[in-house]
């Protein structure tokens, strides 16, 4: 089944509930029927054309509900949570969870105004997390312990002297926490507080904005997390004082919700993420945030929710999480996946169960308060098992292949080309991880610490997790890929019995001289072995280094590396260019770097070479032991990678 295979299961055209005219679902989680189409037999993964439709700066503000709370959660919601929880037993966990979670920030003091680096950051997103937790606590409680922590919180950070525009993630962030607190606990406040909250809404967030505005800052349309969450959070605000300030919301929101598509456009055609899976959940718990508020306050987002590749957001999300939990963590992404609240409003919004199950596979028993509000009981493995098992990402040149999606022990190979221009890259074209026998075996490094010098300036491919060095593929003459290079996906197959696919890398070593460097990948033999294959050429003689980074104990002898960790195994091979060894060696990195304890470098070093193929083969322990006979990348196309 080749990639059009995919395609059609991703976009066929159905009718699917909840997925129509936004004004037909007013309420913030845009819930569809109970009982609507899912996933799950075989249901397509489209909500058919978009019907954006941007909005005028006269008109945005119609529909406004006049009354609070109008943000995301309307009462009516509250009241759906508070009667299931009685028959859901996890939900029910989840509540308990925030309880437990409010209660222990209650004795810790006010937030401070502490800049680190650059940036406030920290302590907006810890407001945020307060606010969120207090104010949803005592809507669902009406125990006044909540009330009274939230608004000391509020009126303690309405005294910054301001909230670090210079930063603008700062601002967005603590005027979406300031909006929450003022909507959600509007009638319980005092007239006083109200005032304070409200003027420090506006004073620090949304005057800073027009500002940012009329001096076009980069932020404005940009392509990427920063659009989403400065102009998310902005919305939120404005939204939350629109009716006492009408003319500086609507100023605002109208430029909010005709900027957001510059970044939406970046989940376009297939709901992929280039700057990674971490960064994913940033821009998307904002767009889903802006989303639900929209819809919650106007009745509408203006069709922006129906833009090509939102709904299929998910599925990146949930294919980049191999069977240790572990996300492939390109760019400047963490490694534990953990939970994303976003995947159950996204579930309810394009009526997909499979997000909204696999959300409680991952929230366990702990859900968060997005979890709380949105949380959809739908969905099971059954809908997993519907997804292919090796998937294609076009919108960020990634290719996924596993041996099961529900097998803990299963072999998970991700990879990917991309764009060494795009937002939080790192040099890494032809990067890959490696899981098997419920271990990570080929590890990615992840980000280090934003407040390095230059680490997003002229200093950030100096250091060693962001260079090529860092990465899990090919060094040529010792120096970084070429920073303004693009790798795409030319090939992808996928059957039954094995999953195919090759990266041509060749722009990012044509300084050095590469006329062609194509990474073929495999997952073969009943899916139980990886195969790869780097075909290398050239017009002057390279020093080439096949690299890969492990945690796990590594001996090597000759063309052989045995990987060892958890009581476990998996034999490497070297099966070409004759005469070529393995060699491992300990990556130790010197602060203000963060450490790299534990971490071994496996390679293959070569030297004066113009034209040579590398074939690397991973075998698992317990898997086949039968020598392969790999063919040259030019003939996977009629023939596969093996005879």
């Amino acid at each position: 089944m080749r990639w059009l295979a995919l395609l059609s299961f991703l976009v066929a055209p159905v009718a699917l509930a909840g997925c129509g005219d936004d004004a037909e679902q007013p309420v913030g989680v845009g819930r569809a029927p109970d009982g609507g189409a899912g996933a799950s037999g075989g249901a397509a993964w489209h909500i058919g054309p978009s019907t954006y439709q941007p909005p005028n700066e006269d008109n945005v503000l119609d529909g406004l509900r006049a009354d609070h709370p109008r943000l995301i959660i309307l009462d009516d919601e509250l009241n759906r949570i508070q009667a299931d929880m009685q028959a859901d037993a996890v939900l029910q966990g989840y509540f308990d969870a925030l309880v437990s979670s409010g209660d222990s920030l209650l004795d810790e003091p006010v937030s401070e105004r502490v800049i680190v680096g650059p940036r406030l950051l920290a302590v907006s997103r810890e407001v945020l997390k307060r606010i969120y937790t207090w104010s949803l606590l005592h809507r669902l409680t009406q125990d006044s312990k909540y009330l009274d922590r939230a608004r000391s919180e509020l009126l303690a950070v309405a005294q910054f002297s301001d909230w670090n525009p210079s930063h603008f993630l700062d601002v967005a962030e603590m005027t979406h926490a300031f909006a929450i607190g003022y909507d959600w606990l509007y009638h319980d406040l005092s007239p006083d507080d109200r005032a304070t909250i409200k003027q420090a809404i506006v004073d620090k967030g949304l005057v800073p904005a027009r500002q940012a505005y009329e001096d076009d800052e980069w932020w404005t349309d940009d392509a990427f997390n920063w659009n989403n969450v400065c102009n998310g959070g902005i919305a939120i605000g404005a939204l939350a004082v629109a009716d006492e300030e009408p003319d500086l919301a609507r100023w605002l929101l109208y430029r909010n919700v005709t900027n957001l598509p510059f970044a939406l456009e970046s989940y376009a055609p297939d709901g992929a993420w280039a700057e990674g899976p971490g960064y994913w959940g940033y821009a998307t718990h904002y767009t889903v945030a802006a989303f639900a508020s929209l819809r919650s306050a106007l009745g509408t987002d203006f069709g922006l929710s129906t833009l090509p590749g939102l709904a299929e957001a998910g599925l990146f999300r949930v294919s980049m999480v191999g069977p240790t939990s572990l996300f492939f963590n390109f760019a400047d992404a963490w490694e534990r996946a953990g939970a994303d609240a976003s995947l159950f409003w996204l579930g309810w919004r394009y009526d997909r169960p499979l997000y909204a199950y696999s959300e409680r596979q991952y929230a366990g028993s702990r859900g968060s308060y997005g979890d709380l509000m949105w949380y959809d009981d739908r969905g099971s493995e059954a809908d997993l098992l519907q997804v292919p098992t090796d998937v294609r990402f076009d919108g960020a040149d990634v290719v996924v292949l596993r041996s099961s999606w529900t097998d803990p022990d299963a072999t998970f190979f991700a990879l990917k080309g991309g764009d060494n221009q795009a937002n939080h890259s790192h040099l890494d074209l032809g990067t890959f991880v490696l899981d098997a026998l419920g271990e990570r075996w080929a590890i990615e490094l992840g980000g280090d610490d934003y407040n390095l010098p230059g680490y997003f300036g002229s200093e950030r491919y100096t250091y060693y997790r962001l260079a090529t060095e860092g990465q899990n593929t090919l060094v040529v003459d010792n120096i970084n890929q070429n920073e303004d290079a693009v790798a795409r996906i030319t090939l992808f197959e996928t059957e039954a019995n094995r999953g195919y696919g090759i990266a041509d890398l060749t722009e990012g070593y044509a300084p050095q001289g590469a006329t062609q460097v194509r990474r073929g990948f495999a997952l073969i033999d009943g899916r139980d072995r990886v195969l790869m294959v780097d075909e290398i050429e050239a017009s002057r003689d390279l020093q080439v280094a096949w690299t890969m980074h492990t945690l796990a104990d590594v001996t090597t002898s000759g063309t052989t590396a045995t990987l060892s960790q958890g009581g476990k195994q998996v034999e490497v091979r070297l099966l070409s260019p004759s005469g070529a060894t393995f060699s491992s060696q300990a990556v130790n990195l010197n602060p203000p770097q963060e450490p790299t304890d534990g971490v071994r470098k496996l390679q293959v070093r070569l030297s004066g070479v113009s034209s040579t193929t590398i074939r690397v083969l991973f075998v698992p322990e317990g898997a086949s032991t039968d020598s392969v006979d790999p063919r040259p990348l030019a003939s996977w196309q009629s023939d596969g990678p093996t005879r």
